[in-house]
């Protein structure tokens, strides 16, 4: 059993997994600590640990304290793979936090290297190159913060989803920063921050261009079929149905193109059939080949 989990794990993850750390780590140590805006999740929980606690308590150690026991925690229903690999993630994350803090001769104590004390800088670029290693982390199979871990075991009892549980605690993780540093301009700067993280790790989980899925309902499944795959080379896929009024026979034509040909697709179904009904919905991973066969 042990090996066969082993034999899962890629080496090639590992090496992304360690590179999105050391980016995770670039973003918040200099760009966010410096001008004592935070991250969300744990790592913004542990920022401000780091912060109101002695000089001898490193953000590291928060990093590995918070993160940790959730992601050993979750272990059964999150699996082995995604465990080691979300552990694996945040020593990667904590170690280089600690280097560029306390080892490598950087100054981050009052100021960006790259954004001075611009606050507005600080909070895009900050959330964007977090959320770059964040959205790696995710790609790979992991994550790097145990608050989605944390949502995926006590949402579901709570009647929420897991979304709504992490907009939650963040939510409330900025209004406790608001109250014990008795300003709402550094909260405030941070939920940019958010929003520019959430945005970057939706592009690198997602990609730029998502695929759509089109499923045309058609009395006429054989032209259709010949005209989409005379148009875009791809394989088609037919289904059965009946319609529940008419109770005639149609065809569920399910087909996968670019937003760039959704127009294309369009015009072509109601050239051959007008009364064709079609629904378009967004795809964010496709696997296999899509390509005609010969």
């Amino acid at each position: 059993m042990g090996n066969k989990i082993l034999s899962k794990l890629k080496g090639k993850n590992f090496l992304l997994l360690f590179l999105a750390g050391c980016i995770n780590a670039v973003g918040v140590t200099m760009f966010l600590a410096p001008v004592n805006l935070y991250d969300s999740g744990f790592s913004g929980t542990s920022m401000l640990l780091w912060q109101i606690t002695p000089d001898e308590f490193s953000l590291a150690f928060f990093l590995l304290v918070l993160n940790l026991p959730f992601f050993l925690f979750g272990l059964r229903r999150q699996g082995v793979q995604f465990t080691v690999y979300a552990v694996f993630a945040v020593v990667v994350y904590s170690a280089a936090s600690y280097l560029i803090t306390d080892v490598l001769p950087i100054e981050v104590a009052s100021a960006s290297p790259f954004a001075g004390q611009d606050l507005l800088l600080c909070a895009v670029f900050g959330g964007l190159i977090s959320g770059v290693g964040s959205g790696l982390t995710i790609r790979c199979g992991g994550a790097i913060d145990g608050v989605e871990v944390l949502a995926v075991i006590f949402a579901k009892g709570m009647g929420i989803t897991v979304g709504t549980f992490v907009m939650i605690y963040n939510v409330l993780l900025y209004i406790v920063i608001g109250v014990i540093t008795r300003s709402w301009v550094l909260p405030l700067y941070s939920i940019l921050t958010y929003c520019a993280a959430i945005k970057t790790m939706d592009f690198i989980v997602e990609g730029l261009d998502k695929a759509k899925s089109a499923m045309i309902v058609t009395g006429r499944p054989q032209e259709v079929c010949d005209a989409l795959s005379a148009a875009f080379g791809h394989g088609i896929t037919q289904m059965d149905a009946r319609g529940y009024y008419s109770n005639q026979a149609r065809t569920v034509i399910y087909f996968v193109v670019n937003r760039f040909q959704i127009g294309r697709l369009t015009d072509i179904v109601r050239d051959i059939d007008p009364t064709a009904f079609v629904t378009i919905a967004e795809v964010s991973d496709v696997f296999g080949s899509s390509l005609k066969e010969k």
